[in-house]
């Protein structure tokens, strides 16, 4: 197994869970290889359940570090070649940022139930059921509240998506992930319900479109992008993990 591990065999995979950051390695069967976690709890702020920015670097880091001290420790390897990584996390919830890839709001949490109305009047619209944790009931939420941030919107997200982007630079999700953002038909949004979105809102004037700003929806097997050198020192601040390793859709 040393040879499999430092040949740049093994899988990884990281979920971002409620309660618990989880690291785990495994092999092309699916035998679970090394394990590592770190844990953090949701915080209620101003009224919004959230977690603070620097706790997803933070997490990231951490649930990377115990899980290559794993591997040293169990097969006297340091981790640096793997043949592919996976992210995962809490479902729905809303992380706008602007061009910069600047948060521009706290991280709303599947938790909160305070986009009730907005979830309500996107259900009437789009005669479907919109729960109020979706993210386009948060983001329809802060636009009929008139927040500041909305404006400024380049792109919004989940969690798992929002990692996968600090990771490989790609602005993407996998079909199940972006099922709990918006409305889909087949594999990808449903057309007429971006329309409908568009027309609800047009008279705020904003600069974007709801199609601009939605990441791209992608099935198990499409390529993701691969782990950049800025993003393999998000993980690995030894600078161990090499650049240029595949990365599957982030799902939920």
């Amino acid at each position: 197994m040393k040879q499999y591990i430092e040949n740049g065999n093994a899988i990884l995979g990281i979920e971002f869970g409620s309660t618990r950051i989880k690291a785990v390695l495994i092999d092309d069967k699916g035998e679970v290889l090394a394990v590592g976690g770190f844990g953090w709890e949701n915080s209620l702020v101003n009224g919004i359940w959230t977690y603070a920015e620097e706790e997803f670097f933070q997490g990231l880091k951490g649930a990377y570090s115990t899980l290559k001290q794993d591997v040293k420790e169990k097969y006297g390897v340091t981790l640096k070649k793997l043949k592919a990584i996976g992210i995962s996390g809490m479902m729905h919830g809303y992380l706008p940022f602007n061009d910069k890839g600047e948060l521009l709001a706290p991280f709303r949490t599947w938790r909160n139930t305070i986009a009730g109305d907005a979830a309500n009047k996107l259900t009437n619209e789009f005669d479907f059921n919109i729960p109020d944790r979706w993210s386009i009931a948060h983001l329809y939420h802060a636009i009929l509240n008139d927040e500041a941030h909305v404006k400024d919107i380049a792109y919004f997200t989940t969690l798992a998506g929002y990692i996968h982007t600090l990771l490989t630079g790609e602005k993407v999700l996998g079909i199940g992930e972006a099922s709990g953002m918006f409305p889909m038909e087949g594999n990808n949004y449903s057309e007429k319900m971006l329309d409908k979105f568009d027309e609800l809102v047009a008279d705020k004037g904003y600069p974007w479109k709801i199609r601009e700003i939605l990441p791209k929806v992608l099935v198990a097997g499409e390529n993701a992008g691969t782990l950049t050198e800025k993003g393999a020192l998000l993980l690995d601040e030894e600078g161990d993990l090499q650049a240029g390793i595949p990365m599957c859709p982030p799902e939920g």
